[in-house]
């Protein structure tokens, strides 16, 4: 078993390095605004944040945690405006 799987009964389960990097994103993001797990999801697919990030994965990963969730920030910040 990688690190990156899970036994789930029989199944064995496995993430893709950009869905774990979304799951860091997105708790993080939760962490610094003080959200729940609820709250952040609602939020981040109500503006598209999740494509986004998976969209920009190459760029982000580089970044550090400020960066990612000011970036979050800005995304949002201009799908309200549309």
């Amino acid at each position: 078993m990688t690190e990156n799987s899970w036994h789930l009964g029989q199944r064995r389960h496995s993430m893709s390095k950009q869905g774990e990097f979304l799951v860091f994103c997105l708790e993080m993001y939760k962490a610094a605004k003080k959200m729940t797990g609820r709250q952040t999801i609602a939020l981040f697919t109500r503006y598209g944040v999740t494509d986004y990030v998976l969209s920009c994965y190459e760029a982000l990963h580089t970044t550090g945690t400020n960066y990612i969730v000011e970036d979050i920030d800005l995304f949002i910040e201009a799908r309200q405006q549309v």
